[in-house]
């Protein structure tokens, strides 16, 4: 099929970034957040906060500064990434604010707001920087080693409630071991996309699985050995099983090889079973959650697991309503570790469902944008930091609900924590300047009116109106699509070599650049 020229372009092609519908989003977002803010004024103190206004436009002004920059620099980008985000980020403002009113000497709302604003900040300076997301592969090995320094150096500092995960300088206190995870992320999409054959097509296979070489195994132990030693030396779980779990994830996505799996469940299963007989602190979290009712026996009280189960237990189907709870007998990580409860109790089974599904959204936009792109590394990364956020939201949520130990670590966006909240808004702006790139049309298109359908290139008068948005992935977003005549899965419709596609959709010249092409097919 010939393309038509470029004075003949179809009536009817649009191209539409999407950006209007995610003001819209972005807007409702805004007014849930304020309308929960009042009601918990209302069910506490008979009023409206004082605040409420300045609340409400403290939140509008994030969000339209995060709108301006996707609209300018990102204009194709997912439009639902940047409203989830800040409706999440609002939910959690208003559950610590309600909780401040238990505790009115130790008031964390305003802090929290700060340090929401700042991570807004970097979304936007992340979203206008960054052009290109291949760029961050360049420095994959920086990335490792100053990701390593970031962990290591809190070995140096007093633990915090048991735990060697803080750096306290002069009333100021971080977890790098937040910004430690975006930078290893990087670092394994890099590895991953450089290496995805040798891991893939290389070692022995044993009943139905395929296990890798033993030459190739050693950066898996590697970081193996590095997630038990993270737990060992800060008595930390859960940093050691998100960053295991992710890159045991980004595995099986690069090679396709459930012996991956294999290899890092018995590793995962291993390290946690000797560090949890062997280390007093995890030994502790792991009998509390063997028995989470034994300090009641033994006249003890009520536990912090117990009382979150309690909570979750009285919240029931539809909760007790926002401010209507008691959990703040859950003592000191009320708004942190176990601000989940608080959410269960007062918003119920239906509160917590719709919660986990905005989660599940984010994390599945976050892959549908990995799998539209050709480029192995982009589609690693888009992967690995949607799964950051999965692993995170299940090893938090499965603790305060009982299903696995206890492990520390911060609900994304909903609990008390500047670095968490400033690095999950890093993670977010990362999934926009990727989506951007997946979903951004080929040149040509917009230029002489081609643009890849289900039943191939279409062009002229003959073409229906397009909406970049109507299409599945892959048509039109260089992720694979209609082939036109006789084309690949995986060709641009008007059948160039992939090498030239712009924006994040071709291979890295690597030596193995070529094995992209028969391995999205052989997926496809």
């Amino acid at each position: 099929m010939t393309a038509p020229t470029a004075d003949a372009p179809p009536p009817g092609l649009r191209m539409p970034g999407r950006r209007g519908t995610e003001l819209a989003l972005l807007a409702g977002a805004v007014l849930i957040s304020v309308c929960g803010y009042i009601d918990v004024g209302l069910a506490r103190q008979n009023a409206v906060p004082g605040d409420a206004a300045s609340y409400g436009a403290g939140l509008a002004a994030l969000a339209l500064l995060g709108h301006l920059a996707v609209r300018f620099r990102a204009p194709y980008a997912d439009p639902l990434l940047l409203p989830i985000a800040i409706l999440l980020n609002g939910l959690g403002l208003l559950l610590i604010f309600r909780l401040d009113l238990e505790t009115p000497a130790d008031r964390a709302s305003p802090t929290q707001l700060v340090w929401s604003a700042l991570g807004v900040g970097l979304f936007a300076a992340v979203v206008l920087l960054l052009r290109d997301h291949r760029t961050l592969q360049r420095y994959a090995y920086v990335s490792v080693a100053a990701g390593l320094a970031l962990m290591v150096v809190p070995i140096f500092f007093p633990a915090v409630n048991g735990a060697k995960i803080w750096i306290r300088v002069a009333g100021f206190s971080f977890q790098p071991g937040e910004f430690a995870k975006i930078l290893l992320t990087v670092f394994f999409a890099a590895y991953l996309a450089a290496n995805r054959s040798a891991l893939a097509h290389t070692g022995k296979r044993m009943w139905k699985l395929q296990f890798p070489a033993g030459r190739v195994l050693g950066p898996v132990v590697a970081v193996w050995l590095v997630s038990v030693g993270v737990l060992v030396l800060e008595r930390d779980l859960g940093t050691s099983l998100l960053f295991f779990g992710v890159f045991v994830v980004l595995l099986y996505v690069a090679t396709g090889r459930t012996g991956w799996i294999a290899v890092g469940l018995l590793l995962a299963a291993a390290g946690a079973a000797a560090v949890g007989v062997l280390e007093p602190h995890v030994h502790s979290r792991v009998a509390d959650w063997l028995h989470p009712f034994a300090s009641i026996t033994a006249g003890r009280g009520a536990s912090q697991l117990a009382q979150s189960l309690f909570a979750f237990a009285a919240g029931g189907l539809l909760g007790t309503g926002l401010g209507e709870g008691h959990s703040a007998l859950i003592g000191f990580a009320m708004k942190s570790d176990f601000i989940l409860a608080t959410y269960g109790e007062e918003l119920g089974l239906t509160g917590l469902t719709a919660l986990f599904l905005l989660y599940a959204l984010l994390v599945a936009r976050g892959f549908r944008a990995g799998l539209a792109l050709r480029d192995p590394f982009g589609r690693l990364l888009a992967v690995g930091l949607a799964s950051l956020l999965a692993v995170q939201v299940f090893v938090i949520a499965g603790g305060v609900m009982g299903l696995i130990p206890l492990t520390g670590m911060a609900m994304p966006f909903l609990a008390q924590g500047g670095s968490s909240v400033v690095t999950n808004w890093v993670i977010v702006a990362l999934l926009v300047r990727v989506s951007d790139s997946a979903r951004r049309p080929l040149p040509d298109a917009a230029a002489t009116g081609v643009i890849a359908g289900p039943g191939g290139a279409r062009s002229g008068a003959s073409a229906p109106p397009y909406e970049v948005d109507d299409l599945p992935y892959g048509y039109g977003y260089g992720g694979g699509g209609g082939g036109g005549d006789g084309g690949s899965p995986g060709d641009p419709p008007d059948g160039r070599d992939a090498g030239h596609a712009p924006h994040g959709r071709s291979a890295p010249d690597t030596p193995d650049s070529s094995d992209d092409h028969d391995d999205q097919g052989s997926r496809r």
